[in-house]
């Protein structure tokens, strides 16, 4: 009885469902405010499916694939072959080039059948409601959604032309395990494009989208390939090939010949989204306007710039950083060599002296993708290797002293404030190129109390050190003593001054931000700050070379041309740092542990020097 009821029910449901068709039908061809009403309730404008961007090295390689809801590469209609669209009418709609978007003679088939079976599983859906169905609405079985897709449908229809709807349908439909639109279910299941696959693969991959589950080609080939068969004997019948060609598509041997997703370098391409965001907050007004804001504005600005990268980064978009694949893979394999111990980290940058581009990041060892990133995320206490930049260079541009000027190497005390020499020794007086060679601690507080506090922050400011505050302006600075300290990346950037005659220039990683067909969406600007004359460059070029040549940082020496460099140690060795410079690049390297404890057991080893020499010998090769 209940059956009978069901029959009924679904019965008046159809009658219902048919008279709906035909006054609507009727409306879409007679009434002339019908688009408008359409136009004000179902609004579309140009459809934009969401696709794959890439991240690529210097060289244009691809390093790192990013995919987000949907992993998809749109072709042009130019783009598809022929065949594909041919087949797609012949197995899926007919009619497609003459209805408006949906077939009564098609629903009604569809219906009686639904009748019959007591279901609703039969959709009649045309191309252009599939399309609609993908864009704008669910899977969900109902008569109500059904119409609502015949709606939409004629939207499109009136929006687009033919053309355009079939191409957006085999770009957006999708073919089973995340590969969405016909050239990235060919990159997946045959690692080749599309315009290059034959007839048989083409056919095999048209198979899926009817049922992607049941028709999967990894789990369920079997019904692929009897999918694929059928397929390829309506394009018989429909004489879009003949039996010959037919017989020997039928015959060809499918085997899938997986592609593999790209995701190298996570230290550097974690970076590169990071300084992606800082790119599209410059560029899009968003840092002008939240320097400004109030907190509760600056949330919601964030929101919208974090709205804003994803629609970029869903829109397609390649972006060509300065990756030295060599040098980044030495880095990696550096800090494992070097740091064998379980509870010791490091990080490393290294930065490109001809173009100030970022060539290389090394975030920590045995490094994971979107973990906390050492390189450019740490900030620790310089120690010794913020001299050059808060004392010596300020002092020699200030004063213009020739670095065989003598200063006192002995104790200091002032104020209750005694640092000491490293292990206490006192030296008397001594040149200002023995102090810096020997890292003395009292000869730069003394430089520092000459040139005065606020003079020597002066120049600091213009490096760009984020975590630098007012209460850092106080003699321990010299030293090293800051209360939230630099980054590697930070002092490697503000090193890299010295290579650049006393002017300051913002290293950045990315080169540019295209869309896939090449045009430039964005690029940095970077404009340089002299921070300090040439003069007192060259004094503090020569003093950090003496450093490398016979002081502090001598493992670091190997045949080169220029080699110049700083070491740091804080205290109770809890971070050691050694940032230098050849002719063609800068390099920063420092050590430590996470929880901030000492590691003194690594200090006689002189890890972090060993690290950038093999970083920089990896960079001559």
């Amino acid at each position: 009885m209940r059956r009978h009821t069901g029959y009924f029910i679904t019965f008046l449901l159809f009658i219902l469902f048919l008279l709906v068709l035909f006054q609507v039908t009727s409306e879409l061809k007679v009434a002339k405010s019908f688009p408008a009403v359409l136009d004000e309730k179902i609004p579309i404008e140009k459809v934009v499916l969401t696709q794959t961007s890439y991240i690529k090295d210097s060289k244009g390689n691809v390093i790192s694939e990013i995919h987000h809801s949907e992993k998809r590469t749109t072709l042009s209609a130019d783009e598809i072959p022929q065949i594909v669209k041919d087949l797609f009418i012949t197995i899926e709609d007919q009619h497609f080039y003459e209805h408006i978007g949906f077939d009564i003679s098609g629903i009604g088939r569809a219906a009686l059948i639904n009748l019959q079976n007591d279901s609703i599983d039969q959709g009649g859906s045309t191309i252009t409601q599939q399309l609609a169905r993908n864009l704008y609405l669910t899977t969900e079985k109902s008569y109500n959604r059904k119409l609502s897709e015949l709606l939409y449908s004629y939207q499109l229809e009136r929006t687009l032309t033919k053309e355009e709807i079939l191409t957006l349908y085999i770009n957006a439909i999708y073919f089973q395990n995340g590969a969405y639109g016909i050239e990235t279910a060919s990159q997946f299941y045959f690692n080749q494009p599309i315009k290059d696959a034959s007839l048989a693969k083409i056919a095999f991959l048209c198979a899926i989208p009817n049922n992607p589950s049941h028709y999967n080609p990894i789990t369920n080939f079997s019904n692929t390939k009897e999918r694929q068969e059928r397929i390829l004997q309506s394009l018989v019948e429909a004489k879009k090939i003949s039996i010959e060609e037919y017989e020997a598509e039928v015959k060809e041997p499918i085997e899938l010949t997986m592609g593999k997703s790209i995701d190298q370098f996570p230290d550097y391409t974690t970076y590169i989204f990071h300084e992606f965001e800082e790119l599209i907050a410059e560029k899009e007004g968003f840092n002008k306007r939240m320097t400004s804001a109030l907190d509760t504005e600056k949330k919601k600005l964030q929101k919208r710039l974090d709205k804003k990268v994803k629609e970029v980064l869903e829109s397609g978009i390649i972006i060509e950083t300065a990756l030295n694949e060599n040098i980044q893979q030495e880095a990696v394999q550096a800090l494992k060599l070097y740091l064998p111990n379980a509870n010791v980290q490091g990080a490393a940058a290294v930065i490109n002296n001809q173009t100030n581009q970022i060539v290389a990041i090394a975030g920590g060892k045995n490094y994971e993708k979107f973990s906390f990133n050492r390189a450019y995320q740490a900030f620790r206490q310089p120690g010794s290797a913020i001299k050059p930049l808060l004392v010596y260079a300020p002092y020699f541009d200030q004063t213009g002293a020739s670095i065989s000027q003598t200063i006192d190497a002995n104790n200091y005390c002032k104020n209750g404030y005694c640092p000491r020499n490293y292990g206490g020794g006192q030296y008397g007086n001594v040149s200002l190129r023995t102090a810096f060679k020997y890292s003395y601690n009292t000869p730069a507080i003394r430089l520092f109390e000459r040139i005065g506090i606020e003079q020597g922050f002066s120049y600091l400011d213009q490096l760009h050190f984020s975590n630098v505050v007012k209460e850092d302006h106080s003699l321990p600075a010299a030293i090293g003593g800051f209360s939230y300290g630099m980054s590697p990346l930070e002092m490697t950037n503000a090193f890299a001054t010295f290579a650049n005659n006393g002017q300051f220039i913002q290293a950045h990683g990315i080169t540019r931000v295209t869309d896939l067909k090449g045009n430039i969406l964005y690029e940095w600007n970077a404009e340089p700050i002299e921070v300090w004359d040439d003069s007192a460059n060259q004094k503090v070029r020569t003093l950090l070379e003496d450093v490398v040549q016979s002081g502090t940082g001598k493992e670091a020496n190997f045949s080169s041309g220029y080699i110049g460099g700083k070491t740091g140690t804080t205290n109770d060795v809890k971070d050691l740092w050694f940032i230098g410079l050849t002719d063609q690049y800068t390099a920063g390297v420092w050590v430590g542990n996470d929880q901030n404890k000492s590691i003194y057991y690594m200090e006689s080893r002189k890890p972090q020097i060993h690290i950038w020499k093999d970083i920089m010998k990896a960079g001559q090769q």
